[in-house]
């Protein structure tokens, strides 16, 4: 299970990635940079999912649910449904 420390650790790498400093992430994504710092140490115990989603986005990352052990997600499969594609049981 990915716990709010995993998904600090990945804003930040996500961050780091895209090559952008905390206020620079936080004006594209139109939070405070407080925001971003908030959010990468967790300070507060919580993040906003809303915040988290305008962050990725502004890293250049999508937020996707991938079940554990599967590198297909959930919009993937669905693509693949729609297409034919995908595997019948």
């Amino acid at each position: 299970m990915t716990m709010l420390a995993d998904v600090a650790d990945m804003l930040r790498k996500a961050r780091h990635q895209a090559g952008l400093s905390q206020a620079e992430l936080a004006q594209r994504a139109g939070v405070a940079r407080t925001t971003v710092a908030r959010m990468e140490t967790i300070a507060k115990g919580d993040m906003s999912v809303s915040a988290l989603v305008r962050l990725l986005e502004a890293a250049g990352y999508d937020l996707q649910l991938v079940k554990p052990g599967h590198t297909r997600t959930l919009e993937d499969i669905l693509v693949e449904q729609r297409q034919g594609t995908g595997d019948e049981p």
